[in-house]
């Protein structure tokens, strides 16, 4: 069995584009092979700067030999139908067999297919990867037509056993396919010829290339942490930078260098970030200070003074970047000691969204919620709200200009440095966390209050203009911003009522919206009801208690805002039920287990909807829980059957005293008690207890029903069984809507 190798030899591949490329060009071509029916043992995939290379070991030498059976039309049908058939297997009339099927004959085609060289195989599905490689980005050069990242140079492929190696021919766009290749640009520029894998690996080596992208990595890290730690260091880690810089060289040599004494004194991110954007070095600190004092940077060439020209020349461009940042770092700090308000002025002149306003209307509506929101977190409402008004100051400064991943952290700097309170600087930074589903999650009340204001305000605000995710399509991220507030919740163990802060910001952003357009005395009609939901909680209920005053009528301002405001608020619960749904799976929770404790009162407090979904999934994980399932369903049937039979409700209280059998009377007794349980259990949120007292009536419904029959017919003893039966559910349901649990 022979092993192929290929390599694809072209000009510098992005470093972000080589991993994936690796694996599509082993998908594209083993599928390929596979497809033709050429099995193989294992493949690797590898790629350099300049190369993408695949081995293929143990191959067929050649696709085995093929019959193929195909059924046609019946013997008879229309001349049309017969020669479109010929036409797709390729074969004459007199090359079909005529066989008995079930409606009578039909025309039967035994195709045979001779094996096929794996050469000529390889070949062909080779041009076709070639032609049709999934690049994000690919460009054309000179007179060709073919597309590829960069221009490509030439094509190594053979397949290689024990009698030598053979070279595939193949020809695309005049590359002409060989057994050669070329080492390091600088240190070994020449060709060579290659016969197998191993030999390939081998002469790359000595000719300065590192073939597998992970051993370059290793290299580095090993290399950058033993240097450092000769001079008592440490590298700060960094997986993301590692890769990048291992597909950015052929031949890694690491080199430590240090920053000039100017510029220690900038924030560690600051230096971190710079050196990582705009020179791709590894920051390295003083483990003593928590300083970055040094940095690692990797070439592609071995020099003769030890790469001290190379870092000589980095020193000089890493300088002038400092230089910048210090710049930037200075001149912030004087608007930040003078407490910032240039910089939150300035956000009046930048557009959040062009239907919601500026970034500081934005923030206005931010620091009015974060009040709010304060006290529910166990937060101080002032300092809530004045974190809110800075938050988002630092967006105007210099630094965060420059470097946009640094926002919120450049806030805490420049708010300490502005002298304010502790909670406010941390608040700054933590208010966007967490920012994906693995992210930390802030815990201080006050960053907790803020970053609670600032991802409600921005999913009202877009339920508001009609802006929602449809489908795959997130462009404003309402689906990450809808998870931050359900982990800010979750792992704050915050009780909350969820509806009433959307309805509160909808309102502040439709207030928003008609301001200028609207009557005084509309504009304070959506005052008044801002605030009983303030004081309710409850939208309904606010614009119920303003109409009831018995003031002048809400002006036609105030009825078309508050028309559709009820439909968006239930809207976006429901958005944040479905992510709920989603969160709560990979923790192990069914979805309908989260639809029967949704369909409860109360579901707008996703923590207290989580206990109790928790507590239902345990219970139903036990015997007694999921029979009872089907104890309740059978009670609820027969009951639904039969009030839809009579068109009556059995709603009153059963009497024990028409009670026949002992299972009736027993049933009777358990009900008593699981209720005198669950009732106080529920009420103190103590969902476990309630659920376990649920479970434990699966015995006696399950006895009532085998030793009953439901419609007696004494027409009394008929209606108490259903009354008794509606008892079953009204307890039952009282724990959980356990109507919406499947199986």
């Amino acid at each position: 069995m022979p092993d192929l190798l290929i390599e694809l030899f072209s000009e510098e591949i992005p470093a972000r584009m080589q991993g994936k490329a690796a694996a599509d060009l082993k998908k594209l071509v083993t599928d390929g092979l596979v497809e033709a029916g050429l099995t193989y043992a294992s493949a690797g995939a590898f790629s350099t700067p300049r190369r993408l290379a695949l081995s293929v070991e143990g191959l067929l030498a050649a696709s085995p030999a093929v019959k193929e059976e195909r059924k046609g039309p019946k013997v008879g049908a229309p001349e049309q139908a017969l020669a479109g058939f010929l036409r797709g297997v390729g074969l004459t009339q007199d090359q079909l067999e005529a066989r008995d099927d079930k409606k009578g004959q039909v025309w039967f085609a035994v195709i045979d297919k001779p094996g096929r060289p794996a050469s000529e195989i390889v070949a062909e599905v080779l041009e076709q990867t070639v032609r049709n490689f999934p690049w994000p980005k690919s460009m054309r050069w000179g007179d060709g037509t073919l597309r590829w990242v960069r221009p490509l140079h030439s094509i190594l492929c053979i397949l290689s056993d024990e009698a030598g190696a053979e070279v595939v021919d193949l020809d695309i766009d005049g590359i002409r396919s060989g057994d050669t290749t070329h080492g390091h640009r600088f240190m070994a520029p020449d060709a060579f010829s290659v016969t197998s894998f191993d030999d390939y690996a081998a002469k790359l080596r000595r000719a300065k290339v590192v073939l597998d992208a992970s051993e370059r990595a290793d290299h580095i890290w090993a290399e950058a942490t033993n240097q450092a730690f000769a001079q008592g260091m440490e590298v700060v880690e960094d997986r993301g930078l590692l890769t990048e810089v291992a597909g950015l060289v052929e031949w890694p040599v690491v080199l430590l260098g240090k920053i000039e004494e100017q510029f220690l004194d900038l924030p560690p991110e600051v230096l971190k970030t710079s050196m990582k954007e705009h020179q791709k070095f590894f920051s390295v600190k003083n483990p003593k200070t928590g300083r970055i004092e040094q940095y690692v940077t990797v070439a592609n060439i071995e020099t003769a003074d030890q790469g001290a020209t190379i870092l000589a020349g980095n020193g000089r461009v890493l300088s002038a970047r400092l230089a910048d940042g210090k710049f930037f770092w200075e001149n912030d700090l004087r608007v930040a000691k003078a407490g910032m308000q240039p910089w939150i002025d300035a956000l009046e002149n930048v557009t959040f969204h062009n239907k919601l306003g500026s970034q500081k209307e934005r923030i206005e509506r931010i620091a009015a919620l974060a009040r709010e929101i304060a006290p529910a977190v166990g937060a101080d409402p002032e300092l809530a709200e004045q974190a809110a008004r800075v938050a988002k100051a630092d967006l105007s400064s210099e630094m965060v200009y420059e470097f946009p991943e640094l926002q919120g952290l450049m806030g805490r700097y420049y708010s300490e440095a502005a002298g304010l309170p502790a909670e406010v600087a941390a608040a700054c930074e933590e208010h966007y966390s967490p920012l994906g589903p693995s992210d930390d999650v802030p815990t201080a009340p006050v960053s907790v209050a803020v970053a609670l204001a600032d991802k409600i305000d921005l999913l009202t605000g877009f339920w508001a203009i009609d802006e929602k995710p449809t489908g795959s399509k997130d462009p404003f991220a309402l689906r990450r911003a809808a998870l931050g507030v359900i982990r800010l919740v979750l792992e704050n163990k915050v009780s909350l009522k969820l509806t009433r802060f959307i309805d509160e910001q909808l309102l502040r952003i439709e207030m928003g919206l008609v301001e200028g357009d609207a009557s005084d005395q509309d504009m304070q009609s959506l005052r008044d009801i801002l605030n009983e939901i303030a004081e309710h909680g409850v939208f309904g209920a606010a614009l119920h208690a303003v109409v009831e005053r018995g003031e002048d009528s809400p002006g036609e301002a105030v009825e078309k805002i508050t028309a559709g405001m009820q439909d968006n608020g239930d809207d976006l619960l429901s958005f944040f039920h479905d992510r709920l749904k989603v969160f709560l799976k990979d923790k192990g929770i069914r979805h309908d287990i989260i639809d029967a404790c949704i369909a409860m009162e109360g579901s707008e407090d996703l923590t207290l909807l989580v206990k109790r979904a928790e507590a239902l999934s345990k219970t139903l994980k036990t015997d007694d829980g999921e029979n009872l399932i089907q104890g309740f369903k059978r009670a609820n049937n027969i009951l639904s059957a039969e009030e839809e039979k009579d068109g009556v409700s059995y709603e009153l209280d059963p009497d024990p005293k028409f009670a026949e059998s002992d299972e009736e009377k027993a049933l009777f007794a358990a009900l008593d008690q699981a209720e005198a349980t669950i009732k106080p259990a529920m009420a103190q949120e103590d969902f476990t207890t309630a659920m376990a007292a649920m479970a434990k009536l699966r015995g006696p419904i399950d006895a009532f029903f085998e030793a009953t029959q439901v419609n007696s017919d004494n027409q009394i003893v008929r209606r108490n069984r259903l009354c008794l039966l509606h008892r079953i559910r009204t307890i039952c349901g009282g724990v959980a809507d356990l109507t919406k649990i499947e199986g």
